[in-house]
Parts: structure tokens; sequence; C-alpha cells
């Protein structure tokens, strides 16, 4: 390799992708925003260094990263599947609503470990403790990654080398993730499985001999699990927080948007620290006409499609500045072998102090896009005080950020 080619592979930006909590709906709005960004820029969403799914996020992540194209998962959010396409029928999730839980405390060893370290007992986490045991299965989930990766024309139990999934403990309440090297192993589809495992809906995702459930539960993207990964750019989708809302009356539909509002804490204080290591951060999440169409349950299938093509509309007003590239030749999924390895990242949060950064909007114009925080280069500057690397197979100690 000569010394300019040297310099130019050098200046090639090393990308990330995040992919957060949000349900059934959070997926189908992801879906369309991933598929709005790649026709604006031309650039195959699966050609990022490094994606990060929770939840929701990691079934696409995981279908991403075995070579699924993001096309093929919008044609199924219309009910068009070519030959051999992966399908998921969400009417075998079950119903909108989840099915009567078993007649115990979730996790009462989680209890007691926030008694022992308070900090850890958020209020989300705690929550996830006291409710009852879920019955729902994610066999579905299951079987779509596992038919997905199975179709690669590599070992299908070998991990993808750019994924990493979110699960939390269910018994510490760490997170982990899954696809790191001193994280549990996990065939891919059990991972997703436990990313997804919803507190008091599904029941918790069983990994050498640990419980796992979802790993929204301690942050809607785990965005702060990048700063590490040595990326430069950073595109986060979070289909859990909003930037701006819309008026809802009924009150399940408030209640969300509390909710909301809390883990959009959190991922601001996360992008501050992300921008912090002089990375740009650029984060989509719903706008006012993307809540509307979601309403107050983000598992309810019957707004699926409505929220899909509500997507593919708002997102691209919210990427309109976006620069746009003539769109590269499809290419076939890529084997695991020939990728270039996705930077170590540990499997337990590293701490983050306080909530400086951004401060979400809680005003309530109706503008129908998507909201958006755009790319911006950023300096290196000092990480802050009391946030250091977390390396090596240590288990590490949460704070809240989202109070």
């Amino acid at each position: 390799m000569t010394r300019k080619q040297t310099l130019a592979r050098r200046r090639t930006p090393r990308r990330g992708l995040v992919l957060g909590a949000g349900g059934i709906l959070g997926s189908a709005w992801m879906i369309g925003a991933l598929r709005t960004y790649q026709e604006r820029t031309g650039d195959d969403v699966r050609s990022f260094d490094l994606i990060v799914g929770t939840s929701a996020g990691s079934v696409v992540s995981a279908l991403l990263s075995v070579g699924v194209e993001i096309d093929t998962m919008a044609d199924s959010e219309r009910g068009q599947y070519a030959p051999g396409a992966p399908v998921l029928d969400y009417r075998e999730l079950g119903p909108s609503l989840p099915p009567p839980p078993r007649m115990r405390m979730g996790s009462p060893r989680l209890l007691t470990t926030g008694v022992l370290h308070p900090h850890r007992l958020t209020p989300m986490v705690a929550l996830a403790a006291l409710l009852p045991q879920g019955r729902g299965t994610l066999a579905a989930v299951g079987d779509l990654v596992g038919q997905a990766a199975a179709a690669r024309p590599v070992d299908p139990d070998r991990w993808p080398a750019l994924l990493r999934i979110v699960a939390m403990d269910f018994d510490s309440g760490h997170r982990v993730l899954f696809g790191a090297d001193d994280a549990p192993t996990a065939p891919l589809a059990q991972a997703v499985m436990a990313s997804c495992a919803i507190p008091g809906w599904y029941a918790p995702v069983l990994v050498d001999g640990r419980r796992f459930v979802d790993g929204g539960t301690r942050s809607p993207t785990s965005l702060d699990l990048c700063v590490d990964a040595g990326l430069d750019e950073i595109l986060v989708l979070a289909p859990a927080c909003a930037f701006d809302y819309d008026h809802p009356h009924r009150p399940v539909a408030v209640l969300e948007r509390q909710l909301r509002r809390a883990a959009t804490r959190r991922l601001a204080a996360e992008i501050t620290l992300a921008e912090a290591t002089g990375a740009r951060v650029r984060v989509l999440c719903p706008g006012p006409a993307d809540l509307v169409a979601m309403g107050g349950n983000v598992m309810d299938l019957a707004r699926r499609t409505t929220v899909f093509e509500t997507s593919l509309t708002t997102s691209a007003a919210a990427l309109a500045d976006l620069p746009g590239r003539p769109r590269p030749q499809a290419r076939t999924a890529v084997p695991s072998a020939t990728r270039t390895p996705a930077p170590t990242l540990p499997r337990t949060a590293r701490p983050v102090s306080g909530t400086s950064g951004a401060t979400p909007q809680t005003g309530t114009r109706p503008v129908p896009s998507s909201t958006t925080i755009p790319t911006r280069p950023t300096r290196p500057i000092t990480r802050p005080s009391g946030v250091s690397p977390a390396r090596g197979p240590a288990v590490r100690e949460e704070p809240d950020l989202a109070g």
C-alpha cells in the first residue's frame, strides 16, 4: 500500500449505528428512518463499522448484520416478501397487551441488590424487579433471526463481528453487551430474545444460567457504551425518546410521554458523553406526527403500517440537510470472517456523571417531522469528571442518568 493510500485510509471515518428500544412500533419507525437515510445518502446501512442494538433495535441490527437489506425489511412492512426473504408475523408474538403474568415477583434479588447499591435501582429497574414474571414468548423473534443467520454463506453460529446486542442481567441490574469478548456466549437469536424480553410481559431469557431482560430497562439506546469504540461518527435512532411532542389526551398516552421524557434525559446525558470524545453524533427521534401515529402503546400491532409510512415522510424532512450521494449497487452479505473486527467494547456500562448537556425540549409545537440533532463537528474535550474508560471484564456500577 502506498503512502497516499495509507493516509486516505486513515482519513476514512469510523462510523457507528445505534438502534434503540421502542417496541413493535419502534422497530417499524426505525425501518422507515433507515430506509430514508439510505435513499438520501446512498450509504448502505449495513456498512457501518459497529452496530449496537437494544430491544427492538436488536432485531433490526441483527438482521442488518447478517446481510438482510433495509429494502427487504421495508417491503415486509407493506406485506411484500421476495422469495427467501425473512418473514416475521408479529401476530405470533401475541396480542397488543401482555398475557396474564405469573404470580411471583420478577426479581427479588435485583431489589436486594438495589438496597445495597441504591444508585443501581433506577425507577425503571425497580419497576422491572417488582413486576410479576411475564409469560409471553419471543420464539417468533428468535426464529426470524435464526433463519436469517442460517441463510448466510458462513457458519450460522458465528457471531457477526460488527454487532453488539444489549440486555440487562435481571439479578444484578448490569447491562451486558452480547458479542463482546468478555460477555456470556450466546447464539445470536438467543441474545436478541434476551434484549427484547420486556419485564412483566415476556419471560426472562436464560443464558449460561443467568436471566436476562430487555436492555431498554437501563437505557433507551446505550449510546454511552460506544464511548471507547474509537468512532468518529455515530448515528443514533431512538424511537423511545422525543425532543418535541404532540398533545395526547388519553391517559395511557400521557403516561407514555412522561416515560419518554425520562428516557430522553438519559439520552441527552449520553450524547454529551459521546461528544466529549470528539465523535460527531446525530440523533433521530420520533416527532409529533410520529407520536400521533404511535398512540400510547408501542406494542399496538394495528398501528404498525401507519407508523412505518409516517416515518418515511417525517424522516425525509428531518434528514433533508444531509448531502445526497448516488446510491451504490446493492451488495451481498459479507461473511463474518472477512469483516474488519469491531472495536472491543466492555460488557457492562461505564459510569456517566450528571445530566449536563442538551436539555430535551418539552414544547409541543406541531411540526410534521421527526426531530433530529444535526451532526456537527466537535473537538475533543476533557472527559467529564468521574468518568473513566471501562476496560476488561470487571463488573461496574451504573448510576442513573434519567432520575
